[in-house]
């Protein structure tokens, strides 16, 4: 009888921590989706097809989220596509437009976005970029009227891959104040300098605020209920960690006072110049029934013009040898220099995937049932 209630006894222990295991698996957050970089791309190129983008377009839409995921910066990749997708559907942006030259001047060009995907006039103004600094030793090229490009980095690239430095900037939604307020008027007004050379290359992208705004919007798509301090601010202008109060506050300027200075000059030579949409006269992906209007600006500089480009590399090399040798502070490992995470973070994942968050997974599913389209086979 003892030994009957000893084994009763222990059967109820371990269906008690069976039962609590399962109740702790069940409110842990589901782990991320593992997809190569190639089938990620397709299957966001799929999705674009099914909405009535052409091929070449939805490739290169694919092309550039998949890009972002790769490089470890996931606000700008295929999370953003479930928006593009509404903003395609509700007639928000048109998927036909490829927009028009409205002037070129010398060095300068203008260009009418049309209200066209992002990315489609952003690679026309690349060529364009590149075509007239190879002319004229460096060129200009501002667009108005265009859509979210994903990440400003891609764009930069296209422009150094052949050989000039790029420098790409672009307005954005009104969602962050100025320096001292606590009302939104400007974006978050990235800019972005890529540099030729291969492992001597140099690549700067970074928003005029502390982070991107999809960083955020990423915590809130995967249940994260808060954010490392000083990315955001309340209502009110007040600093925050919480995700639902920073969704319905501002993004915090990079610097205080310099952040916001580097987002209005951003503003000026994109928007201001453009004769485009200004401040709160834009819209967002995320707003239905308002066009984006986002104006970007493409500056493609022939490096050629000013030294030969093996010793413009040899110098690169110099410099970002003599940063990376300086002793690193407490705390760290080695200094890095602009791409070099990103670019470690590329090869890792061409290796082992792209790890896509369960919230931005269930979105991009979900978006592929309404649209009947085949989810890719994922780890």
């Amino acid at each position: 009888m003892a030994e009957y209630t000893r084994c009763t006894t222990a059967i109820f222990q371990l269906a008690r921590i069976v039962i609590s295991f399962h109740k702790l698996m069940s409110s842990m957050p589901n782990p991320d989706v593992l997809i190569p970089a190639v089938d990620l791309a397709a299957f966001a190129a799929s999705l674009l097809d099914a909405v009535g983008v052409s091929p070449a377009k939805s490739k290169l839409v694919a092309e550039s989220l998949a890009a972002a995921n790769l490089r470890g910066v996931d606000s700008h990749g295929v999370q953003l596509l479930p928006y593009y997708i509404e903003q395609l559907e509700w007639g928000d942006m048109d998927a036909r437009a490829d927009g028009c030259v409205v002037s070129e001047n010398g060095a300068c060009l203008l260009y009418d976005g049309q209200n066209g995907i992002g990315q489609a006039v952003a690679e026309i103004c690349c060529r364009h970029a590149v075509r007239i600094a190879r002319n004229h030793g460096l060129s200009m090229v501002v667009a108005r009227d265009s859509n979210h490009f994903g990440a400003t980095a891609f764009w930069a690239q296209k422009i150094s891959a052949a050989g000039h430095i790029g420098i790409v900037m672009c307005n954005a939604s009104p969602i962050v104040p100025p320096w001292q307020g606590r009302e939104p008027r400007v974006g978050t007004n990235p800019i972005c300098m890529s540099v030729p050379g291969g492992e001597k290359a140099w690549l700067l992208d970074m928003a005029t605020t502390t982070v991107a705004a999809g960083r955020i919007f990423k915590a809130l798509i995967n249940g994260q209920p808060s954010i490392p301090s000083g990315w955001a601010m309340d209502s009110e202008g007040l600093p925050t960690t919480d995700t639902q109060t920073a969704l319905k506050g501002l993004l915090m300027p990079l610097g205080g006072y310099k952040g916001s200075g580097l987002a209005l000059m951003v503003e000026i030579l994109c928007a201001v110049l453009s004769g485009g949409a200004m401040s709160t006269e834009l819209g967002g992906i995320r707003i239905r029934g308002k066009q984006v209007r986002v104006s970007q600006t493409f500056i493609s500089i022939d490096i050629a013009r000013f030294l030969p480009l093996d010793e413009f590399h040899a110098r690169m090399g110099q410099l970002i040898g003599s940063i990376k040798s300086t002793a690193p502070a407490k705390g760290y490992d080695e200094v890095l220099v602009a791409g070099e995470p990103e670019w470690r973070m590329e090869q890792e994942r061409r290796e082992a995937g792209v790890p896509v968050g369960p919230g931005t997974w269930k979105a991009l599913c979900e978006a592929a049932d309404r649209l009947s389209v085949i989810v890719p086979s994922v780890a």
